[in-house]
């Protein structure tokens, strides 16, 4: 792969050139030499095929698990959330032991891997919520305890916001049908100004279905103007991780 320089770029193709654009440049490659039948009957290709099925698997997996959490990661400001995604559900996949290479599922790895995957990588929650995070996993439910706590003191308040929440959702997920269902629970809107007291967060995890779990917290931030909502500089500072990861036993 070559990289363009100068002051005139390309877009198309020319001969055996394809000349794109990415977000790192622009690119250059030649047409590649190996047919697709090749690829899928030629013994020598016998490698090539097993990474094809299991990257297969693994970017249907992804894409079920990024709808699944869509409500929490469409107000986040990672442009490369799908790609780490993608490569976390990826070592997932490498982490199955009951089946051989090639055959390898996401479902069958270590689900919980995901755990303590931060989803915004420009912002932590670590680094914008400062005070004690106290999830309780019991056999029902997901409880996240939130303190009593001064928002000036204790949250990281971007420039414009004047108002935020705090949110916890729980996805439940089947694979093999490609299923998926969603709970979540969130505070009031809170403002950056005032106190905001004790409270629990729950969600009901009988309300779930499928083989997989994950338990997620988020944070929001908002700018109120006239009685109007606006998102604060994209989802640039909202923060959101995933707190928890099970498998249905």
């Amino acid at each position: 792969m070559a990289k363009q320089t100068g002051v005139i770029t390309l877009t198309g193709r020319v001969g055996r050139l394809s000349f794109y654009k990415t977000k790192d440049g622009y690119l250059a490659r030649e047409k590649g030499g190996v047919s697709r039948s090749r690829i899928l009957n030629d013994p020598r290709f016998a490698r090539t095929r097993e990474n094809i099925r299991e990257f297969t698997d693994n970017a249907q997996s992804s894409k079920l698990f990024r709808d699944a959490i869509r409500p929490v990661i469409s107000k986040i400001g990672d442009r490369r959330l799908a790609q780490r995604l993608t490569q976390t559900l990826m070592q997932v996949l490498k982490s199955d032991e009951l089946n051989v290479r090639g055959e390898r599922k996401v479902r069958d790895g270590d689900w919980s891997l995901l755990q303590d995957m931060e989803l915004n990588q420009g912002s932590s929650l670590g680094s914008t919520l400062f005070f004690e995070l106290q999830a309780v996993d019991t056999a029902s439910s997901w409880d996240l305890a939130l303190p009593a706590f001064v928002p000036q003191d204790m949250v990281a308040v971007p420039s414009g916001a004047s108002h935020f929440k705090i949110a916890v959702t729980a996805v439940g997920l089947d694979f093999e049908s490609g299923t998926r269902t969603v709970v979540t629970d969130s505070t009031s809107v809170l403002s950056v100004l005032d106190e905001s007291p004790a409270q629990t967060l729950s969600v009901d995890k009988t309300a779930l279905t499928g083989t997989h779990y994950a338990f997620m917290v988020s944070v929001e931030f908002i700018q109120i103007v006239n009685g109007s909502e606006y998102s604060i500089n994209n989802g640039a500072h909202n923060a959101a991780k995933i707190m928890g990861a099970s498998t249905a036993v």
